[in-house]
């Protein structure tokens, strides 16, 4: 299921599923977010529970799934965003109606730990889910926010044709959501570890999250599909190769693995990126985009979890086809 296209003056709701809107500041210092959401011609609300903050900067779960619900259930909402990531997505899966998902398809988008949320809902209900910007993600206001809108914009309202998606001119891993940060901009250059051309249906998102569904009821069928995987700010080197490993032998055979950009704080170079990959044979028979603009640095493209793409590791570019 394809969920309908946004178009100006669409309602777009904010919700919780991991951290609270008051984790990351509240209403007020995510201003700018609205500010660009609205200039983008929508109008932005927020879940009853949005606020709600516990010692683990979330919410009681049963709160966390009324505002999942209630965002579903509303004909006036046209998208659902999620505040930012988190570490608990995955406690509202055994409490979620799929059923009221399905009657009621629309936009959910997000990143991080929204990764068990979008791929759990995809393989119960068939939509398609967004892994994309978060609500505070729309701060990001430099010449990298514009690209990352710009690419939002195009996946969420193009009615029909591809949708070629490239690199951005520069990337950053940097405390951007502070004020006056010191920005640290880097020449972008997707880049391919195997060479080669394929379509297939996407799913993955988040290494660390995705290991939170394996084993259990809501595991994406990782099967002959194309494996996307990033990880966060502050993960560990180790984790990412055994993750990697424990990832590619949930499958039969991947059809193609994009990497999003490692954060600079993970301390994992290019040298030993490539030398993980290298621990396995598959890697070299499938095409491999890495340095791709998904993850946890910026800007964020826009990517359908359950929706056939294109991944050109030959020239450098991904493309969203039709259904």
């Amino acid at each position: 299921m394809i969920p309908n296209c946004l178009t100006t003056g669409d309602e777009i709701r904010v919700i919780a599923p991991s951290n609270s809107l008051q984790s990351v500041g509240g209403y007020v210092a995510n201003q700018p977010a609205n500010d660009r959401l609205s200039a983008l011609g929508y109008q932005v609300t927020f879940g009853q529970h949005v606020l709600v903050m516990d010692q683990f900067n979330s919410s009681p779960i049963e709160a966390r799934v009324a505002d999942l619900h209630a965002a579903f259930i509303d004909d006036n909402v046209k998208a659902i965003l999620a505040v930012t990531g988190g570490y608990n997505s995955n406690e509202l899966l055994p409490y979620i109606d799929f059923d009221l998902i399905a009657s009621h398809p629309k936009i959910i988008c997000g990143y991080s730990d929204f990764s068990a949320l979008a791929n759990a809902m995809t393989a119960k209900t068939g939509l398609i889910t967004y892994y994309g910007p978060s609500y505070i993600s729309f701060k990001l206001v430099d010449q990298l926010g514009d690209y990352q809108a710009h690419n939002w914009q195009k996946v969420m309202t193009q009615e029909a044709g591809p949708i070629r998606l490239a690199a951005s001119k520069e990337w950053s891993s940097d405390a951007w959501y502070l004020p006056n940060a010191a920005r640290d901009y880097q020449p972008n250059r997707w880049q391919s570890y195997t060479s080669g051309c394929v379509t297939g249906t996407l799913v993955g998102g988040n290494l660390n999250t995705l290991y939170t569904l394996q084993g259990t009821a809501y595991q994406p069928d990782y099967n002959d599909q194309v494996l996307l995987i990033e990880c966060s700010d502050g993960s560990d080197p180790f984790d990412f190769s055994r993750n990697l490993a424990a990832l590619l032998q949930s499958m039969e055979h991947p059809k193609a693995l994009i990497i999003g950009r490692i954060p600079t704080d993970v301390a994992l170079s290019e040298t030993d990126l490539i030398a993980i990959l290298n621990k396995f044979p598959i890697l070299k028979t499938i095409p491999v985009l890495y340095n791709v603009n998904v993850g946890h640095t910026q800007p964020i493209l826009t990517l359908p979890i359950g929706q056939s793409i294109t991944v050109n590791a030959t020239e450098g570019w991904l493309q969203i086809e039709p259904e």
